[in-house]
């Protein structure tokens, strides 16, 4: 009765704990924290210190690591996950942290080593020993790890039996990755136990010999794989030959090889270094080298007709050498690599120059943990899609981007998203076809019992599980290599049981046996090249769906590409190899070109009409006083300018690029040609008027008299600098077309193209010293015209009676040339804004030039109706008017001077004659007072005297006065003093030494 009662309240107090235990850990908010281990604690990920010592509860899928101080190391669950049931994952087993015994004692040579538990050599881990057939144990069978961290007994040792008659072992030294960045030994280490097994229990096969494996865990880290290759190389047994695993760990195993005389063959190195006979002259491998991706990669290319790739690489030197083949083959293909992007272990700035640089074909070398974070980096730069394809290593696992990392921030949701539709290629690691090799199992079989030894795990989640079946045909091609050398070796004298380090003559059989092998293997054909590299298919996948599809083969030995047509793609097809650049030329607006042209064609038409009213009427004085002459050389000119307005707006919409630089002759020589003789004419005219009225009255006389050919020759002149300017330009510089590129614009609309805009351009290879001095002798002329014009805007002359016309006609074209030149430049690269400015500046100068010089004069001459008279007397004359009237004028003015002294002169003989007349009153006066005085009788015939005036004749021996009148018979053209002389008072005898006369042309 007592013992049912205590078992009862046991059982009750057991239940209470365990509810108690339960609710400790389970939560409606999630999980509560867990205690750390002894001698150790627990990594909270994103929590800060504060934060932990206040958080009592985790939430769901929140992870915990556990970590261990000192020498120590985790026994038990590394990592717990918060369920979603509140408790932690794993809680049956504890964790704890254990010092760690030294792993020598681990492994026997020529013996075998069991450890319970299973694990790391820990506290309380106790070892087995027993030695293998022919050896005798030396020591103690099992030792136990105390808590100090050392093994409480000596490792024992095996001995070699001289009286053993059984099968002679020889060993293999292998390194198998369990872990680090490609854990392959994970089911290549299962493979190669299983090719062991069935190569020690043939009879056909090294009857005399047992092949066993010592092995141990390198991770993939070349430091790790030192110390391992040195306990491998200075421990018994001898070992006759090593199997490395991944390409680092090779390339030093290999390269320390020669140096004993070993021969080395590794089931899972691809990198392309390693072919290098020279310096790893024993290596092979059963995994064909990187290298042999490229020859597939490049006949995609082709085959999808890219010719522009980009590449992105992790740093090391399997991917590095890889890289460097593949930029030779690509070469010799005529594909360009365009960007080569590297990284060590951040790739976010290497993906973000691949999207900055436009790259669409890009192949990716790296592991499969960094394969995560560059397409997380991928999927937020938008680097994926139906604009991008990656061709990706096939050797990851098949669900590498569902797999949870640390280490990026992306969901599974996002990393499945940037991943589809990329293209793997893989080297063929297990035949496809039905075919039963040297080792009696299909390719199938090999994979069934494959999985049976795995015990069930998931294929996608086992390290190295694609590179099986090249660990098992690599123990295959060794065994196979074996057997043929015991044969030759016997017939020297030799045994493949004593091989050691400075037996260089065993090595030599086996690499000739190894180098001549050619089986069918679970993995196809094995057979090596002469660099050592397996010989293989390439299998190309795509993953489409979030599943990986074979779309092909390739043989690159026969260069044969078998293809299954089931490529798909997230667009209409293969994306191009880079953004479609369309060249699209920009053209004047025909608006604008039309709207001009009918302007200048206007201004043609008015300049017709200027021309012919001037011609017509050249005859009339008014127009003869214009130098008319000078005026048809400015309308020629001006029309000259409106026509090469029509070449300005020709470009390639109209004429073909062959064409276009005749086009540019003819814009700059009707320009050019037309300013010389519009703006060359108007200049000469001002120049003169200004030369002959701003002189001294000295000078003035001596220049007056310009003949008008003088006038004509300075046209001639500026006409001549510029023909001669041009043809300089023209044989020295011709023009030619030249294309201005602009930045590329982006269409409406999801098209995958960019638009070029391309504008034609007439230049030259010195356009700009060209146009420098063009600029200058015509901004020099321009600013002379309008100095002169502006000194001579007070000057009245009939020689030029349109001088003030002109000098308005220079300030408008000054100006608007002024302006124009320097906007147009500026604005080059806008054709419409260019094209119209410059063709309404040289419309506009010509219009107000046209309108400035020839309409005042169509209606002076309407208005009078001055042509008619005119017209009329040059018809009876039959002579040029202008040429008598300036004869008349030159013919007046010498009479003038003539009259002039012939006045001086007669004004000094009329001074004379007057002072004769006084003196010859004074006398009669003198005489009369006499006779007053003596003779009174005088007087009435003093009187008759004075009223006579022939009495006043001169005595004798004077002459006699002649009137002024005919002193001097006056020319015919003297005779009307009204028209010729103004003079200030009248003529007459008192007072005629007063007159003056005033010439009429002065």
């Amino acid at each position: 009765m007592c013992r049912g009662m205590a078992l009862s309240f046991l059982l009750f107090f057991s239940a209470t704990l365990l509810l108690l235990r339960v609710s400790a850990y389970n939560t409606s908010a999630g999980c509560a924290i867990i205690r750390p281990p002894k001698d150790g604690g627990i990594r909270y990920r994103g929590l800060t210190q504060e934060q932990i010592r206040s958080v009592q509860v985790l939430p769901v899928d929140y992870e915990i690591e556990y970590i261990c101080r000192g020498n120590r190391v985790t026994v038990g669950p590394n990592v717990r996950k918060c369920l979603p049931n509140g408790t932690w994952t794993d809680l049956s087993h504890r964790s704890r942290c254990l010092l760690l015994c030294p792993r020598v004692w681990t492994s026997l040579e020529n013996g075998r080593v069991s450890s319970w538990p299973l694990g790391p050599p820990v506290e309380g881990t106790v070892l087995h020993y027993s030695c293998l057939p022919a050896f005798i144990l030396m020591g103690r069978n099992s030792t136990q790890c105390n808590k100090m961290g050392k093994w409480d007994t000596p490792k024992p040792v095996c001995h070699y039996d001289r009286h053993y008659k059984g099968k002679k072992k020889l060993f293999i030294g292998a390194l198998f990755p369990m872990s680090g960045g490609w854990p392959g030994g994970q089911a290549c280490l299962p493979s190669a136990q299983m090719a062991l097994d069935l190569v020690n229990n043939r009879t056909d096969i090294l009857p005399d010999y047992e092949l066993e494996l010592i092995h141990y865990d390198s991770m993939c880290d070349p430091g790790e794989a030192t110390k391992l290759l040195y306990d491998l190389l200075y421990t018994e047994p001898i070992k006759i030959l090593l199997m490395p695993g991944c390409s680092s760990v090779s390339t030093l195993v290999a390269e320390a090889a020669r140096m004993w005389n070993l021969i080395v063959l590794s089931y899972g190195s691809s990198s392309p270094a390693l072919s290098n006979r020279q310096r790893f002259p024993t290596f092979f491998r059963t995994h064909p080298s990187a290298t042999l991706h490229n020859p597939t990669r490049v006949q995609l290319f082709q085959k999808w007709k890219w010719t522009k790739i980009a590449t992105i690489q992790q740093t090391t030197e399997v991917f590095t050498s890889t890289l460097d083949d593949l930029e030779e083959r690509v070469k010799e293909a005529g594909i360009e690599i365009s960007v080569r992007q590297s990284f060590l272990t951040d790739p976010a700035v290497a993906v973000k120059n691949l999207k900055r640089q436009d790259a669409r074909i890009i192949v990716g070398l790296f592991y499969e943990t960094e394969a995560r974070k560059v397409f997380c980096e991928v999927y937020k730069e938008k680097l994926y899609g139906k604009k991008y394809v990656w061709f990706l290593i096939g050797w990851y696992a098949d669900n590498w981007f569902k797999i949870k990392d640390p280490s990026i921030n992306c969901t599974v949701e996002q990393m499945t998203e940037a991943v589809e539709g990329h293209v793997t290629t893989e080297i063929v690691m297990l035949n496809p076809e039905t075919v039963r090799g040297a080792s009696n199992l299909t390719s199938q079989e090999f994979i069934d019992k494959l999985m049976s030894k795995l015990g069930g795990k998931n294929p996608e989640e086992t390290g190295g599980f694609q590179e099986a079946p090249l660990a098992y045909d690599a123990v295959w091609a060794l065994a196979l290599a074996l057997n043929k050398t015991v044969g030759p070796l016997k017939a020297k004298g030799h045994r493949l049981e004593d091989f050691n380090y400075n037996n260089r003559d065993i090595t030599a059989e086996i690499y000739r046996a190894l180098n001549t092998s050619s089986f069918e293997g679970v993995s196809g054909h094995v057979v090596f090249d002469a660099q050592g590299s397996r010989m293989a298919w390439t299998l190309i996948e795509q993953l489409q769906g979030g599943s990986y599809k074979k779309i092909g083969y390739y043989d690159s030995t026969k260069g044969n590409l078998s293809w299954y047509g089931n490529d798909k793609w997230i667009g209409s097809g293969p994306p191009a190899d880079q953004t479609v650049v369309i060249e699209e030329f920009r053209y004047l607006s025909q608006k604008i070109f039309v709207s001009v042209s009918v302007f200048a064609g206007l201004g043609i038409l008015l300049g017709i009409v200027c021309l012919t009213f001037n011609i017509y009427n050249s005859n009339v004085k008014y127009i003869q006083n214009s130098q008319p002459y000078l005026n048809n050389m400015t309308a020629v000119g001006c029309m000259m300018a409106l026509a090469a307005v029509f070449p300005l707006g020709i470009d390639g919409l109209h004429v073909h690029r062959r064409q276009f630089p005749v086009v540019c002759q003819f814009r700059l020589w009707l320009l050019g040609l037309g300013f010389s003789l519009a703006y060359g004419s108007m200049f000469t005219k001002i120049w003169w008027v200004h030369t002959v009225f701003t002189k001294k009255d000295e000078k003035k006389d001596k220049r007056k008299h310009l003949e008008p050919w003088k006038l004509y020759a300075t046209v001639g002149v500026l006409l001549g600098i510029d023909i001669l300017l041009l043809m300089i330009w023209q044989i020295v510089d011709p023009l030619h077309i030249t294309v201005e590129k602009f930045t590329r614009e982006a269409p409406k609309g999801d098209l995958d193209v960019l638009i070029q805009p391309l504008l034609e351009h007439c230049s030259s290879e010195k356009m700009n010293t060209w146009l420098g001095v063009v600029y200058g002798y015509k901004g020099l002329l321009l600013l002379l015209g309008i100095f002169l014009a502006y000194e001579t805007k007070s000057i009245s002359t009939e020689k030029i009676n349109d001088h003030r016309a002109v000098g308005m006609a220079i300030y408008n074209v000054a100006v608007l040339c002024m302006i124009t030149a320097p906007v147009t430049m500026i604005l080059s690269s806008q054709q419409d804004a260019s094209f119209a400015f410059a063709s309404l500046a040289i419309v506009f100068s010509v219009y107000i030039t046209l309108v400035v010089l020839f309409v005042p004069k169509m209606r002076r001459l309407i208005t009078r109706g001055e042509w008619q008279s005119d017209a009329h007397e040059t018809m009876k004359t039959g002579s040029s008017t202008n040429n008598n009237d300036e004869e008349k004028s030159r013919q007046l003015e010498r009479e003038n001077k003539e009259l002039q002294k012939i006045i001086q002169e007669k004004e000094e003989r009329v001074s004379e004659l007057r002072n004769q007349l006084s003196e010859r009153q004074a006398l009669r006066s003198r005489r009369r007072a006499s006779t007053v005085t003596n003779h009174n009788h005088s007087s009435p015939s003093l009187a008759i005297a004075q009223s006579n005036p022939r009495s006043l004749a001169p005595p004798p021996g004077y002459p006699t006065p002649t009137p002024i009148s005919d002193l001097h018979p006056l020319p015919p053209s003297f005779g009307n003093s009204s028209t010729l002389y103004q003079p200030d008072s009248k003529i007459s005898q008192n007072n005629c030494h007063t007159s003056h006369l005033q010439l009429l042309y002065k």
